[in-house]
């Protein structure tokens, strides 16, 4: 599957959905420079693990990721990335609520993007530094729910440090993983109960 950005670009891209899903899932990967790719441990787990759970998902490569073309633009342009692949999320299942997940520079994106076909958004792990506080606090403000997965242990941000600059946000809810570090080795499944659980939230009447 391709996605095409508005800037012109051809993005790789994978789709995969139970018979009946209830709820369509849009997964950010981490950064491209530090080896993140849609085939990153904690994205990989939520997409082998949702669809059996009932969500159909969707997953990326940002520009210049093995087979999407383009150069990674360091944050500036990957939210166009997330639009074109929210373009055909919505396009592939249109009576579905949306919910738009990303990990760590993935997170930082999808936290951005205050799209009208979000229902929800689910950050893993996000340092809250790729963008400004300006572009963060447009979600942030905005009444549609989000849930915020913390590392115990995560080395490039301690949860207290993001608790504390989403203090103010509103609907905002933050789990903190026991015992995981930013990667969530070993912590995959109890990241995919969490989202599985929030989206289930999402979806109901």
């Amino acid at each position: 599957m391709k996605l095409a950005t508005s800037d012109g670009l051809a993005l790789e891209a994978e789709w995969a959905a139970p018979a009946r899903a209830e709820a369509v899932v849009v997964l950010c990967h981490p950064h491209p420079q530090y080896g993140g790719t849609m085939r990153s441990i904690v994205t990989s787990a939520l997409f082998d693990a949702l669809p059996a759970r009932g969500y159909a998902c969707l997953r990326f490569n940002f520009r210049g990721v093995e087979n999407s073309e383009g150069e990674h633009a360091e944050g500036r342009h990957e939210p166009l990335d997330i639009v074109a692949a929210l373009d055909v999320a919505s396009a592939q299942a249109p009576s579905l609520p949306l919910v738009l997940q990303g990990w760590s520079f993935g997170a930082d994106m999808a936290l951005t993007i205050a799209d009208a076909r979000v229902a929800a958004w689910v950050g893993v792990a996000p340092p809250l530094r790729f963008r400004s506080a300006a572009d963060y606090e447009i979600v942030g403000r905005d009444a549609r729910p989000k849930l915020l997965v913390l590392a115990a242990h995560d080395e490039f941000r301690a949860p207290a440090d993001v608790n504390a600059e989403v203090a103010g946000w509103t609907n905002t809810r933050v789990e903190v993983v026991p015992g995981a570090s930013h990667f969530f080795v070993g912590r995959t499944a109890r990241v995919v109960d969490v989202v599985a659980d929030f989206v289930s939230e999402v979806r109901a009447p």
